[in-house]
């Protein structure tokens, strides 16, 4: 395969995870901010830092409202990360690999963006923010579900499998920074109730609150979050299972190129570390420079897929 062609596949997959994960994002800030008495712009100055947008968002406001910041997330063309920019992107990607896509999977993605530009035409008004959201996380389940249900197991599908889950374990990440390292208010709120429902609305962000039940007989423990979000290799969504993802379609391309890559050893070494630490040792070093350290781990590895399969 051209490696024009990869790098389509993998960041047509990796934009519309973004989009979805961007929504989920905004989702983690509305949801705890109710639990804030007298919520401040610092709120979200926090999920902008945490969503790697606050320096482009300071280059286009001068203050950091909640409004602003939404708006920005969700529908600013001049961020490459918002929403609308994501699935523009996405779609343009897709249209340069169209030869490579099932019919089915590149009229989800099409139709994904047609409705995506109607419900963004304008400022979204806050009553109306949990459907935007929710159709946003819909349209892009609907893409997903097009394309595992008709392509084939081949290199396409294993390009695009990859992007999504360098993408989504990025994301889960950033949302699991923004709850302990942002918008916990203080210290003396460890623990208590205050707290808890923070956490519950971070599993319920990234849909994962009846499935943390079934494991944890909804017991709100900020250890049993992080390690159902971190290290529980069940969980679609977590970084255990992503790097499970990553590793193994990756172990398809070596077997279909015969060729072992940087790549191959950066994911095997995350995964290992995944599968063998404790939530213990990831509290011990601190939630947040785990995290940040993951970040930066999984940006190296999508660097080095991007240098292996020539993505140019």
């Amino acid at each position: 395969m051209l490696g024009r062609t990869a790098n389509g596949l993998t960041w047509m997959f990796r934009y519309i995870e973004r989009a979805e994960n961007i929504a989920r994002l905004i989702d983690a800030g509305l949801r705890m901010t109710l639990t804030r008495s007298g919520g401040t712009g610092g709120d979200w100055d926090g999920v902008l830092q945490s969503a790697g947008m606050q320096q482009a968002f300071l280059e286009e406001y001068e203050a950091v409202t909640d409004s602003d910041a939404i708006d920005f997330m969700l529908r600013s063309l001049n961020n490459p990360s918002s929403v609308l920019s994501c699935i523009e992107a996405a779609r343009n990607n897709a249209r340069m690999v169209r030869t490579a896509l099932t019919r089915e999977t590149w009229e989800a993605t099409n139709e994904f963006w047609i409705d995506l530009k109607q419900l963004l035409a304008r400022k979204v008004r806050p009553q109306d923010m949990p459907g935007v959201i929710e159709t946003i996380k819909r349209r892009a389940g609907l893409v997903r579900g097009a394309f595992h249900g008709t392509m084939l197991r081949n290199e396409i599908y294993n390009f695009s499998r990859i992007g999504t889950f360098i993408e989504r374990a990025d994301n889960t990440a950033r949302i699991l920074d923004v709850k302990y390292y942002v918008l916990l208010p203080s210290v003396s709120h460890v623990g208590s109730s205050l707290d808890n429902i923070q956490w519950e609305s971070i599993l319920r962000s990234v849909s994962a609150h009846r499935a943390y039940g079934w494991v944890y007989d909804a017991v709100y423990n900020p250890a049993n979050i992080a390690d159902f979000l971190i290290l529980n290799g069940q969980m679609p969504r977590s970084l255990h299972y992503c790097y499970d993802k990553i590793v193994s379609n990756l172990s398809y391309l070596e077997r279909e190129y015969k060729q072992r890559l940087d790549a191959h050893d950066t994911a095997d070494a995350t995964l290992r570390l995944l599968e063998k630490g404790s939530i213990k040792d990831v509290m011990d070093q601190g939630l947040h420079e785990f995290l940040e350290d993951f970040i930066g781990h999984n940006n190296r590895l999508g660097m080095q897929i991007s240098e292996g399969y020539r993505f140019y």
